[in-house]
């Protein structure tokens, strides 16, 4: 009887052993793509609109956040920008819904194409998310200073980041045609 219980507690410490070093499993139902529409761009755009100045015939209006509660809803979804970027980077997320289809395929890759992209060259997808983690750090670090020029130019480099990956996973066709179509540096000199 001691030994049967002496095996017993051997067997659940070694299931409590290796169920406590597992991986944690992430579930990826949320696409790329979702990811995008939900969380990426609604807190990008929000973030680019906390600072803005609009002149119009009756005058300049300039907008920035100014009280304690604008300023903490303007970091809020700089947190939310960031931690996004985290979830781009969980293995095993598909960039799209099975037969999702590019919003404009003349401009688009395909859903398929840009998986393709992504699965072949990981490491550069995760740095491209990690590009647009470190430039809304320098957005969040510019709102805890409440600098609202620090915010306006990080909304640049989260713009530029965005862009980056954009070019090489979303759009590559619109860019290699820019670069062809680019003029080169004698060209450039005699315009």
């Amino acid at each position: 009887m001691r030994l049967a219980l002496l095996v017993l507690a051997a067997i659940g410490l070694m299931v409590l052993g290796t169920s406590c070093s597992r991986e944690p499993g992430y579930r990826t139902d949320a696409t790329v793509k979702d990811i995008m529409d939900s969380v990426v761009d609604p807190n990008a755009d929000f973030l680019w609109n906390s600072v803005s100045s609009v002149t119009t015939l009756q005058g300049t209006v300039d907008k920035a956040p100014r009280t304690d509660d604008e300023w903490r809803e303007v970091r809020r979804h700089a947190i939310a920008l960031m931690e996004a970027t985290n979830m781009l980077r969980i293995p095993g997320r598909a960039v799209a819904r099975p037969g999702e289809k590019a919003s404009d395929p003349r401009i688009e890759e395909q859903p398929e194409a840009i998986q393709s992209f992504i699965n072949r060259d990981r490491a550069t997808w995760e740095k491209a998310a990690d590009g647009l983690y470190d430039t809304t750090a320098l957005i969040l670090k510019a709102i805890d200073a409440k600098n609202v020029d620090g915010i306006l130019n990080a909304g640049d480099l989260i713009d530029r980041a965005c862009e980056t990956c954009h070019l090489k996973y979303w759009y590559p066709k619109q860019y290699e045609l820019q670069q062809k179509n680019r003029p080169t540096g004698s060209e450039r000199g005699s315009q």
